[in-house]
């Protein structure tokens, strides 16, 4: 069973990118590549931090003692 972004070819790809710049502009899209790329990383590292048992740690370490 074949999904359907596997049958997303060269011609296709570039009108989805032309309706992205037209969409957002061309200004604005090293921004939005600049959050993704700062939502995944951050993704990636909750999913580590879960995995190695520290969720519950990341919310105290920037939290003094009182």
């Amino acid at each position: 069973m074949t999904t359907i972004l596997a049958n997303i070819a060269g011609p296709d790809l570039l009108i989805i990118v032309g309706i992205v710049v037209l969409l957002f502009g061309s200004s604005q899209l090293p921004k939005l590549a600049r959050s993704l790329g700062q939502a995944s990383k951050e993704f990636k590292k909750g999913l580590s931090d879960e995995e190695n048992g520290d969720a519950g740690d990341t919310e105290t370490k920037g939290k003094k003692k009182s």
